[in-house]
């Protein structure tokens, strides 16, 4: 339980179903550049996972489709030095997603007709415009 991602209260992902690649990072890191593997990519198959609640799995799937490669969802971090520093990022990272993507629809837009009132003053401005861009003609038109 120390090493899993809390999301929400109903979706915990364990430990057990991420996968975790080093790699070494690009960019300035002095000597230890060469040896030392602190970027990190953790994967998490949401396709396949036992830990996402049947309810939630067609909403994840479909807001994070894009980010998804055959039902993996893939997160890097690099920008510390420290593996254990990039580790963390990487698990408030994906968490981050996995959380946005889990939020209900928002509730539908009733369709409202504009009022009499805001219809007059819109025509009323048009007539004003129009009116302005006439007195800029020249007298021949």
């Amino acid at each position: 339980m120390a090493d899993d991602i809390v999301v929400t209260e109903g979706l915990v992902i364990p430990e057990a179903e991420l996968h975790e690649r080093f790699s070494r990072s690009s960019g300035p890191g002095g000597q230890g550049v060469n040896t030392a593997d602190s970027r990190v990519e953790l994967s998490f198959d949401l396709g396949r996972a036992q830990s996402v609640p049947e309810h939630l799995r067609p909403r994840l799937l479909a807001r994070l489709r894009s980010r998804l490669v055959d039902g993996v969802l893939t997160v890097t971090a690099s920008e510390f030095r420290s593996q254990l520093a990039n580790r963390r990022a990487a698990r408030e990272r994906l968490a981050e997603l996995l959380l946005a993507a889990a939020q209900p629809p928002p509730p539908r837009r009733r369709p409202t007709r504009p009022s009499r009132a805001s219809v007059e003053r819109r025509l009323a401005a048009k007539r004003r415009r129009a009116e302005t861009k006439r007195g800029r003609r020249s007298p021949e038109e």
